[in-house]
């Protein structure tokens, strides 16, 4: 349940970010250091900052199984090198979070950024990232479905009626379709 909440909550800022694309990190507005802060704090809410913890050491366990199908007679070497590696790249870790910031900066006010903040660090806000994909993924199920059912009887309503109109105009039912 947990990663899926995770995949939503991605799939979510994703389609986001991607959405405002016109706002970029490259083209980026001055911003305050306190609306940097409000920023960081909207994306701990969001708990977007705790995803990025995943990368490195999922990177990290790529690297080493890399290598080691290219060098199995090094295995315990290469989970030395690349743990180091990955404690030295660690740091950059900052870097990812700044940009985020940077980006929810550059869209949110500082003034929105607080209110965001507080939703989802509320208890009601917490269970709206729990639960929220799952709504989401439910509603788009049950439009699915009803969209299945308006098709099925918008065509047989429409074939009826046609039918009865062409049958007023013709004298004489049409062959079946």
């Amino acid at each position: 349940m947990r990663f899926q909440t995770k995949i939503g909550r991605s799939v979510a800022v994703a389609a986001t970010v991607m959405g405002l694309g016109a706002f970029s990190v490259a083209a980026a507005q001055d911003v305050s250091p306190e609306h940097l802060a409000a920023a960081k704090a909207a994306l701990n809410a969001l708990g977007i900052n705790s995803q990025f913890d995943e990368i490195l050491p999922n990177q990290a366990d790529l690297v080493q199984s890399q290598m080691t199908q290219v060098y199995p007679n090094y295995h315990s070497l290469i989970d030395e090198v690349v743990t180091d590696t990955a404690i030295a790249l660690a740091p950059r870790r900052a870097d990812l979070e700044n940009e985020g910031a940077q980006i929810y900066a550059n869209i949110f006010t500082q003034e929105e950024l607080q209110q965001l903040a507080d939703f989802y660090s509320s208890d009601l806000g917490q269970k709206f990232i729990q639960y929220g994909p799952i709504a989401a993924r439910e509603l788009s199920q049950a439009g699915d479905i009803w969209a299945r059912g308006i098709a099925r009887d918008l065509n047989q309503q429409a074939q009826e009626e046609l039918n009865t109109r062409i049958a007023e105009q013709t004298g004489s039912a049409p062959a079946p379709q």
